[in-house]
């Protein structure tokens, strides 16, 4: 095999060996919690935001249809 090629694949199971302590995993796994809890959060704000954007333009349009 490659040398470089060697090198590089033993590069990288050290970079996948993974956590070593419990502590470092819980920390990690709250990490993770804490990402897709503030992931969802943002989502509902987003789809709040633009749903009323949405009502806003509904709003403006029957008001031109009445004439005012």
């Amino acid at each position: 095999m490659n040398p470089k090629r060697l090198q590089r694949l033993v590069q990288k199971e050290i970079e996948n060996a993974g956590i070593s302590t419990k502590a470092q995993q819980a920390l990690k796994q709250d990490q993770e919690a804490r990402k897709l809890q503030r992931k969802s959060l943002s989502k509902f704000k987003k789809d709040e935001i633009a749903e009323a954007k949405f009502q806003l333009r509904q709003k403006k349009k029957k008001e031109k249809q009445k004439g005012h």
